[in-house]
């Protein structure tokens, strides 16, 4: 006789196990998942497999184009610049300079973002009301504008950049956050709680994070597309990263005078940012979807 399930196995999944199910179901995203995972690996390693160093010059080999062309060499695969230097390595190092400094920084306005939003919405009063008007102001601002303000005064340079990207993105991720808590201190269970005498960060430990990581982990993904844009933004300006550091956005103003002569030089470090962007989109776009069958079931 055949046995009698009460539960199905797939009420029985955790909801990480939900939500990787829902997620891997988009195909666009997962392709997405593994783009980015390829660059966060390129990011780590790109120091010890570059094959040659960044500012290293080959006298004989000015404005190489790629190996596939026909005045081009195996020993350049992507070709070099109007210095002779390797565009494959300066390449592979900003993915590290461009792609990981912005998880880092993202990370880290993921960090403040969570603490300062949730301080926010527990203010009450004047401070609720001040801290309000100050958000509604610098919401008003774009991103890359206000990081151009604040790099301007800080001065150039790349670790100025980080700081400047994570100040410009936080008011957004502080609004989101206090948002969503806000939110939650409505629901029942956060009342429930509550006459059981439990302290708020009791409340925040067990009760809301546990309730709201998924949607942080969605305003990251978000954050950190900004991030690559702005500081290969910034780098472009020539208000990041200074010559001769390998960083997508720096190469792009290094080699815009090429860009009749030697296309290349500028549309190989185009198109990694718009992988790069694209891939994170894709992956922010899918745990949106993802989140909302979640919801729906």
């Amino acid at each position: 006789m055949a046995k009698f399930k009460l539960f199905t196995e797939d009420s029985n999944k955790s909801p990480i196990l939900h939500l990787w199910r829902n997620f891997k179901s988009n195909h666009l995203a997962l392709v997405g998942l593994w783009i980015f995972l390829l660059l966060t690996v390129l990011a780590v390693l790109a120091p010890l497999i570059a094959p040659y160093g960044i500012n290293e010059q080959h006298n004989n080999s000015l404005i190489l184009p790629p190996s596939w062309d026909e005045q081009g060499s195996v020993n350049f695969l992507l070709g070099t610049d109007g210095l002779g230097r390797d565009l494959l390595s300066r390449l592979m190092n900003g993915t590290t300079t461009t792609f990981g400094l912005a998880i880092v920084t993202a990370l880290l306005t993921t960090l403040f973002g969570v603490i300062l939003g949730i301080m926010a919405a527990l203010s009450k009063g004047w401070r609720s009301s001040v801290l309000n008007h100050l958000l509604d102001v610098t919401l008003a601002i774009p991103s890359l504008l206000l990081a151009i303000i604040i790099v301007a005064i800080l001065g150039p340079g790349l670790m100025n950049t980080v700081w400047a990207i994570i100040l410009s993105l936080l008011p957004q991720y502080i609004h989101s956050i206090r948002n969503i808590v806000t939110l939650e201190m409505t629901k029942d269970y956060v009342t429930a709680h509550r006459l059981d005498g439990a302290s708020k960060w009791r409340i925040l430990s067990i009760g809301i994070l546990p309730n709201i990581y998924e949607q942080i982990v969605l305003i990251f993904t978000m954050s950190l597309s900004t991030a690559i844009l702005d500081i290969a933004a910034l780098g472009f300006l020539q208000l990041g990263a200074q010559p001769p550091t390998a960083e997508w956005g720096a190469i792009l103003a290094e080699n815009l005078s090429l860009i009749y002569l030697a296309p290349w030089t500028v549309a190989l470090p185009g198109f990694l940012l718009f992988i790069s962007i694209l891939s994170t989109n894709l992956v922010g776009d899918g745990l949106r979807q993802a989140l909302q069958k979640r919801k729906a079931h």
